[in-house]
């Protein structure tokens, strides 16, 4: 039926739905809007060694990356030349007690003993970082050692707390990542959410967060999605990978990235989701261009 073959009342009817259909299709475009942004991508340099800096550098401006991190200071000047961000700074190391290496993953906040060391050498880290814009430092809980959780949470808040000034001070947030201790970091003590929460609720402050590590949490927990939804407000930082294997996450893995990528827009992240997967396929970077593809859900 054409318009011409309507009486006036219907043809207004119509008019009348077709508004509201339309206002309402507005308001639906809006809430989308309003429950979360785009995640702004990134990748973990350490995952492309073979790859110089540099060539990473244009390779990630031609993918679509606003970010390469795990980077240290000296890799500072060549992110500022090409115009990129690092969404997260690596770690310290400073030597302790016999030559051993205090700061990496297995050596952590969870020791009374390593706080002074930690503390001298995360202080200029963090400045450094704050005066190249980079405001994310990532730190380990280290591990158990025989410890109770119980214990270690409270070392790390005593440690942690005694970076808080200086990070509140420059506008820097430190975040502990949550890793398996079932296949790659036996005895790592920060290896479920519930703990690592427990830790940002217990030291209560905006300069101190979460890294959730989806690969390393499904093969701890799995119940992904549901995990973000309800701890979001603790995680500062996202980063991928497939499983099992920690290879490319396409379909050839357990995990439906586009799906968890919604999940974490809907709580209403605006941040950087960090690709960490160990590309097995011999173009890497084309796994890289897939992986940033499949992460990019409107």
């Amino acid at each position: 039926m054409t318009p011409s073959n309507l009486s006036r009342r219907q043809f207004g009817t119509l008019a009348s739905v077709s508004a509201i259909a339309a206002m309402l299709q507005t308001q639906i475009e809006a809430a989308e809007k309003a429950a979360g942004g785009k995640v702004r991508h990134s990748v973990c340099k350490w995952c492309y060694k073979d790859i110089p800096l540099e060539d990473m550098c244009l390779a990630a401006q031609e993918i679509g990356l606003e970010s390469i991190e795990l980077l240290d200071p000296k890799d500072f000047a060549t992110m500022k030349k090409h115009g990129l961000h690092c969404a997260m700074v690596s770690f310290p190391t400073i030597e302790g007690p016999g030559g051993v290496k205090i700061g990496p993953i297995p050596k952590g906040w969870n020791r009374v003993e390593h706080h002074d060391l930690l503390v001298q050498a995360y202080e200029p880290l963090l400045k450094e970082s704050a005066e190249a814009g980079f405001k994310q430092v990532i730190c380990f809980s280290g591990n158990r050692g025989g410890m109770s959780n119980e214990q270690g949470l409270e070392n790390c808040a005593k440690g942690l707390q005694r970076m808080l000034p200086l990070c509140e001070k420059l506008g820097v947030t430190l975040v502990m990542e949550l890793l398996n201790s079932k296949v790659n970091h036996p005895d790592y003590m920060c290896d479920h959410s519930a703990w690592g929460v427990a830790l940002v609720k217990k030291l209560a402050s905006p300069h101190f967060k979460l890294l959730y590590d989806i690969y390393h949490m499904q093969i701890m927990e799995g119940d992904v999605i549901a995990t973000i939804r309800r701890d979001h407000e603790s995680f500062a930082h996202y980063h991928t990978g497939g499983v099992p294997g920690r290879a490319e996450i396409d379909d050839t893995q357990e995990l439906f990235y586009p799906a968890i990528i919604k999940a974490i827009q809907e709580t209403g992240y605006t941040g950087y989701l960090g690709q960490e997967f160990i590309p097995k396929r011999s173009d890497k970077l084309a796994s890289l261009k897939q992986g940033v593809q499949i992460c990019t859900v409107s």
